[in-house]
């Protein structure tokens, strides 16, 4: 792709356009996105444009701009992730069913948790999660998992900082952290009260695909609740998405 004069090629300032698409900002104007993005405005224009023309961006009435659906095909063609989200959703659902609070899938995306799914119950608790959000790798208890079975070098990279504190009770401390993660991968699971919100419980395991961690599943209970039905809850469905998505091959 040919650069700009800032150097920075057309690819780079279309990832950055896209990119300015948040969970909580999903509607914007052409400039709105010039700002976000740090481009010209009329680059903004033409690249916002041309995204239109093209399907990956649509226009509402008002002349705002939003993510087009053929952004949504394309990402879901031959996906992983929706080889995974197909495997895991049945499960999801037996757990759901059991617990009666939030079940939640997620993958490690650039060193942080990147929720696939979730499943509510309209008398479960509080929780911040969504689909498509992402939560620090170091805070939540599917991160947790997903960074204690990481490459070493993407959970040196993260402990060596800053951890931010999420919650009061976030764990910043790289030491503390490290013992931490060793358990997950000693004990298979997770118990992380109080990290994201004070109220609540996160509970999750690891999701492996031929021997290879790829997900973490979790719940998130109210803080007061006993976790062991959950541990086993999660577990139990762990295995069974692990034997569907090595059938899936």
């Amino acid at each position: 792709m040919a650069n700009s004069l800032s150097g920075d090629s057309m690819t780079e300032r279309i990832v950055r356009v896209l990119d300015t698409f948040t969970i909580d900002r999903t509607v914007q104007t052409a400039t709105e996105i010039a700002a976000r993005a740090d481009l010209p405005v009329s680059s903004a224009h033409r690249i916002v444009g041309d995204l239109i023309d093209a399907g990956l961006l649509e226009r509402d009435e008002d002349k705002r701009v939003r993510l087009g659906l053929r952004l949504w095909e394309l990402a879901l063609r031959g996906s992983s992730a929706l080889r995974l989200r197909q495997a895991a959703l049945p499960h999801m659902e037996h757990v759901q069913a059991l617990i009666r609070e939030h079940t939640q899938l997620a993958v490690l995306e650039h060193e942080e948790a990147l929720f696939l799914e979730r499943l509510s119950h309209p008398d479960a608790g509080a929780n911040i999660t969504r689909i498509a959000g992402r939560l620090p790798v170091h805070a939540s208890s599917s991160g947790l998992v997903l960074l204690a079975h990481a490459d070493p070098s993407i959970r040196e990279r993260v402990l060596a900082g800053p951890l931010r504190a999420v919650a009061r009770e976030t764990a910043t401390d790289a030491a503390t952290l490290r013992a931490v993660l060793a358990s997950i991968r000693r004990h298979g699971y997770v118990i992380a009260p109080g990290s994201i919100e004070a109220v609540s419980t996160g509970v999750a395991v690891p999701v492996r695909d031929h021997g290879e961690v790829v997900a973490a599943l979790s719940v998130v209970l109210p803080r007061e609740s006993a976790t062991s039905a959950a541990v086993d809850a999660l577990l139990d469905a762990a295995t069974a998405i692990e034997q569907d998505l090595n059938l899936s091959r």
